[in-house]
């Protein structure tokens, strides 16, 4: 029914890389998504370690989906940026010799008002690393979540470029803002380069600010959001993914698999569950 190809977040199987990618390879994944750190930190990577990645992924059958260059600081700090880009953009070369365009991350979180400080120091980084993405034909992938579709299309309809795109996480969208998944994929329809299949629930309305940290949290162990298995969360999966073929995207569904005891088994209920929708 749907031509998508279904990848996995390598890490998501909480073991080691061989292992991971084996297991990936007998679900039936077709693609992988790897986070940049641990042997693949830009400050100390070898290419020894990176061949010997190449080198599994080949005696598998996999291709990388995107990597995952979240650096966990996102860009709304001036002071730290110009380090935090020089990484970023050594993440991309690196995500080209695994044979990818696309390096997905979060940028914090983008202000609705454009007139707030933060604004334009996260749209001066995100500028630069888009004329960066551009000038190599690749992607920065903005991952849904700490704000609405609405807002974050605002926001990247002021970079000038396409270098910088969206990593559609649905279940982000309905644990954190409460978003429509389905109305984010025509709100971002000319962004969107990879997806998370991921699902969840909002327990808690809080502000984002709150969630990511940037605001002291008045509601102490008082969970906001909760992740569970493919399927079983506030994801309309079957009207998610007629809104991707509707705007004609036909790049990865990447399983992302955060919590749980059994990811393993988790996951592969995920393909699975896919399996079931896509025909």
């Amino acid at each position: 029914m749907y031509n998508f190809p279904i990848g996995v977040m390598m890490e998501s199987f909480r073991t080691d890389v061989r292992t991971a990618l084996e297991t990936a390879a007998k679900l039936g994944a077709k693609g992988v998504q790897i986070y940049a750190r641990n042997d693949y930190e830009m400050d100390t990577i070898t290419q020894e370690k990176t061949n010997e990645l190449k080198s599994i992924l080949a005696d598998n059958g996999l291709v990388v989906s995107a990597i995952c260059g979240d650096l966990g600081k996102g860009f709304g700090h001036e002071d730290l940026n110009p380090q935090l880009i020089e990484t970023s953009k050594k993440i991309m070369y690196w995500a080209k010799e695994l044979g990818t365009d696309i390096v997905t991350t979060h940028i914090g979180v983008v202000p609705e008002d454009s007139n707030h400080p933060r604004f334009a120091v996260m749209q001066k980084a995100c500028r630069e690393l888009c004329q960066f993405a551009d000038g190599m034909g690749s992607h920065f992938a903005i991952e849904t979540g700490p704000e609405t579709s609405a807002v974050l299309k605002g926001f990247l309809d002021t970079l000038g470029g396409k270098g910088v795109a969206v990593n559609l996480d649905p279940a982000n969208l309905v644990m954190v803002t409460g978003d429509d998944p389905v109305q984010a994929v025509y709100n971002l329809k000319d962004y969107i380069v990879h997806t998370h299949a991921k699902d969840g629930r909002m327990l808690t309305k809080k502000s984002p600010e709150v969630i990511y940290g940037l605001e002291e949290d008045k509601m102490l162990n008082c969970k906001a959001f909760e992740e569970v298995p493919l399927g079983t969360g506030e994801v309309d999966f079957p009207a998610y993914l007629k809104a991707l073929e509707d705007i004609g995207y036909r790049g990865y569904l990447t399983i992302e698999r955060e919590v749980g005891d059994n990811p393993a088994k988790d996951i592969e209920t995920a393909v699975n569950f896919l399996r079931g929708i896509i025909g």
